[in-house]
């Protein structure tokens, strides 16, 4: 089995910068306080799950209701965009409601915050670029990432402060914004030479 480094390091950033697990810290930090535990590893493994899931799967469904991968990855590309609005001018464009339940860690953790719209289009417009074994790797290296950052949240916020927290959310958030628009670039001119 070969190895492409360079696909691997760069579908780990686009994962990593779209999950933005560093920029969640305060909302992950304001759901320990809501629930009292989150369970870091159940959270890790389930958003691991569903973003290889949807990897295999998510081409079919898409075909299943009629949709091409290059039109769902334009899309994807809408989505990245307001993401990394948010991130950058600091908005609130999505609605993050209320849990209280033991299922924190699943929902909203695991999903739609970890394997939400943005990582899940995502790995679509990835597959139609780099190999799947660049990408599941990508994953699993996201997912330990996503767990190290869960089990120590409180530490990281204690070292980052809310001020390297905000510049580190920033940053990625210009890291996203550029990839939105390579996306749709690409997408677009693809879906003009299928017509």
């Amino acid at each position: 089995m070969q190895f492409n480094f360079k696909e691997i390091f760069t579908a780990f950033m686009v994962l990593f910068a779209v999950v933005d697990i560093i920029g969640n810290i305060p909302i992950i930090i304001d759901l320990r306080k809501k629930v009292g535990h989150i369970n870091s590893r159940k959270a890790s493994i389930i958003s691991g799950v569903i973003m290889i899931s949807f990897l295999f799967l998510g081409k079919s469904i898409l075909n299943l209701i009629g949709i091409d991968v290059n039109s769902f990855a334009v899309a994807g590309a809408f989505i990245l965009f307001f993401i990394a609005l948010e991130m950058i001018l600091g908005i609130t464009l999505y609605k993050h409601e209320e849990h209280t339940s033991d299922t924190a860690s699943v929902f909203p953790l695991a999903f739609p915050l970890i394997a939400g719209p943005g990582s899940l289009t995502t790995l679509l417009s990835l597959r139609a670029e780099f190999e799947t074994n660049s990408i599941i790797i990508a994953i699993i290296l996201n997912v330990i990432v996503i767990f190290i950052v869960l089990k120590t949240s409180k530490t990281i916020e204690r070292f980052l402060g809310q001020n390297g927290i905000s510049i580190i959310r920033k940053i990625f958030g210009v890291v996203l914004l550029a990839i939105a628009v390579k996306l749709f670039a690409y997408n677009i001119k693809a879906l003009f030479e299928l017509t």
